[in-house]
């Protein structure tokens, strides 16, 4: 498939359909849950898994399904995190054995986990430019999320 990829339709009926395209009315509604969180995680991606699931939870964009995406993202972000100590410590160029200076391998690690991590930011709403695309609405006290979101 090629073009942007689709809306999801609680974010077309939000915006409205100025282009009056189909809406899909049957699409999938997951219940919004912070999913188990995966047991190969390193320390650094489960503590960025403990503060980012809960930030998505209450705003109603995490289900059990997303437990795969979440995961990719939190050890991108762990990559990303131990890359730029690593720079932090042996700098932006280092010397090879024949006296040539050269870009610290690590800062295309970094570079390249940056990256990655911008595409699953903006997947899970997690950039201010993604946010404002995103409409919902607060969950009522002792309702859960997933109910005033999908409605």
């Amino acid at each position: 498939m090629r073009g942007r990829k689709p809306l999801p339709t609680n974010i077309k009926l939000v915006r409205g359909n100025p282009g009056k395209k189909k809406i899909n009315m049957k699409e999938p509604k997951p219940k919004a849950v912070v999913p188990a969180c995966v047991a190969h995680l390193n320390p650094t991606a489960r503590g960025e898994w403990k503060r980012i699931s809960k930030e998505l939870h209450l705003i109603g964009l995490l289900s059990n399904i997303d437990r795969s995406a979440l995961a990719a993202y939190c050890m991108t972000y762990a990559r990303w995190v131990e890359a730029e100590n690593g720079v932090k410590k042996t700098g932006l160029v280092i010397e090879t054995k024949d006296g040539n200076v050269i870009q610290n391998p690590l800062v295309g690690i970094a570079n390249t986990a940056m990256k990655l991590m911008h595409k699953f930011l903006t997947e899970f709403g997690m950039t201010p430019s993604s946010r404002s695309r995103i409409s919902v609405e607060k969950p009522n006290a002792g309702k859960d999320p997933a109910e005033s979101y999908f409605d």
